[in-house]
């Protein structure tokens, strides 16, 4: 930038030519000024007493606190404020937690010895409470839930243990109909006509209607047997299997993993038997059980289910 200067005197001109060098060192002239002048009224307030700087300097600072505590004082009704919430949505999830352990039939823990108890008394307005008190609160806040996220924990593994333990207990009827044509226990052989142990339950159905698995795991037989006929067996551990007898076609192979409901076979007439139908086993550490205790509960189940949609 280039600055002319012309005098009517002299009838001259000057040619001055400002620099961004000149212009930081003119800045920072300016700024030096400033800072000497303030600090020489400061200086001047404090060794000679003069009131009206005293009032000035004092007025500057006492404004910057004023504005400093309203700063602090909005940001701690916010925090107050916001704990409040915190606090009850925590009592609503005592509550839900407690009527969940109840479901889940686990006993609830003791709690810690600041929440011990109920809570009343009569009204008193809450007054301004400081950086101190909140950080207190603050902290009782956590330690409560951390105690009931684990709870809560603790409440969704049981629920989950419970919930594959159902789903591999074989609770779902592996074949369309109701119609039992042979129960579990002692009957006369329709073949030899004596009495004899029936080791399972016989499902009257056409040959060829699916056959699915009572639950899930692996199949352990997929074979001809003399007795069974076309026989699918599955184990779905903790000692529980299952065997699907007299088939007519097979769906699934050893070392195959099946789920709970899946197809696994077809019905039929073959091995030692009088007609079509399928006959289903379940047995615990290799002895027969009743499969109807295991399909009835599979349907008290359902309709519990049912009931709560």
């Amino acid at each position: 930038m280039h600055i002319i200067l012309v005098s009517n005197r002299l009838a001259t001109a000057k040619t001055f030519v400002v620099t961004p060098r000149f212009v930081l060192a003119a800045a920072t002239l300016f700024l030096a000024l400033m800072f000497a002048t303030s600090a020489l009224f400061s200086w001047l307030s404090v060794q000679f007493r003069l009131p009206f700087l005293e009032h000035m300097v004092l007025s500057v600072h006492k404004q910057e606190a004023e504005r400093h505590d309203a700063f602090m004082r909005d940001n701690l009704d916010a925090m107050a404020a916001r704990l409040g919430q915190m606090q009850a949505q925590l009592l609503r999830l005592d509550s839900l937690g407690e009527r969940v352990s109840s479901l889940a039939g686990v006993k609830p823990e003791e709690k810690p010895i600041d929440f011990r108890g109920g809570q009343g008394g009569p009204l008193l307005l809450a007054q301004p409470q400081t950086t101190v008190e909140l950080g207190y609160a603050l902290d009782r806040l956590a330690r409560h839930v951390e105690f009931r996220l684990d709870s809560l924990s603790a409440m969704e593994s049981r629920l989950l243990d419970d919930k594959v333990r159902r789903s591999l207990l074989p609770t779902v009827t592996p074949i369309q109909g109701n119609y039992v044509g042979s129960g579990f226990g002692w009957r006369v052989d329709p073949i030899v006509g004596t009495g004899a142990m029936h080791e399972g339950i016989d499902f009257a159905a056409e040959v060829g209607t699916p056959v699915i698995a009572a639950a899930g795991g692996v199949v352990v037989t997929a074979e001809m047997h003399p007795q069974y006929g076309n026989l699918v067996e599955i184990d779905h551990g903790n000692d529980f299997s299952t065997r699907y007898a007299h088939l007519s076609k097979l769906s699934v192979k050893v070392g195959q993993v099946v789920r709970r409901s899946q197809k696994i076979a077809l019905s039929g007439n073959t091995g030692r038997s009088t007609g079509p139908h399928l006959h289903f086993e379940v047995r615990y550490k290799g002895v027969a059980q009743n499969p109807s205790r295991f399909l009835q509960q599979g349907t008290q189940l359902a309709q519990a289910g049912r009931a709560r949609r």
